[in-house]
């Protein structure tokens, strides 16, 4: 990936697992590379207020093979599948959630 580019980002998590993406979601074939010719690509001119570390991040794991992008598309037409089916249950479920949290307050 051009981890020069202002919307790459990455983040190492407590396991030292490294997450490494496209903030924008236009890198399919994220980590390992960033589409050619990417029309969003714009070059980070600055880090202002980050502090890097002297750590070497862990190396990247090599690229899996290529999938066939239908048998891709198919798996991720059945993920938005199951987020849009269980989206709903879960927005109601925390804002119950919510309202429990607050119905214990006393009035003034």
């Amino acid at each position: 990936m051009r981890e020069d580019c202002k919307n790459f980002q990455s983040r190492t998590y407590n396991s030292g697992e490294v997450a490494r993406f496209c903030v924008l979601g236009l890198a399919p074939d994220a980590p390992w590379s960033c589409p050619d010719n990417c029309p969003m690509y714009t070059r980070r001119l600055a880090d202002a207020g980050w502090h890097r570390g002297t750590l070497i991040e862990p190396k990247l794991e090599d690229r899996p093979e290529q999938i066939d992008s239908d048998d891709a598309d198919a798996v991720l037409d059945a993920a938005e599948e199951l987020v849009n089916e269980v989206g709903p249950q879960v927005i109601s479920d925390f804002n119950k959630k919510k309202d429990r949290k607050f119905s214990f307050r006393k009035k003034k």
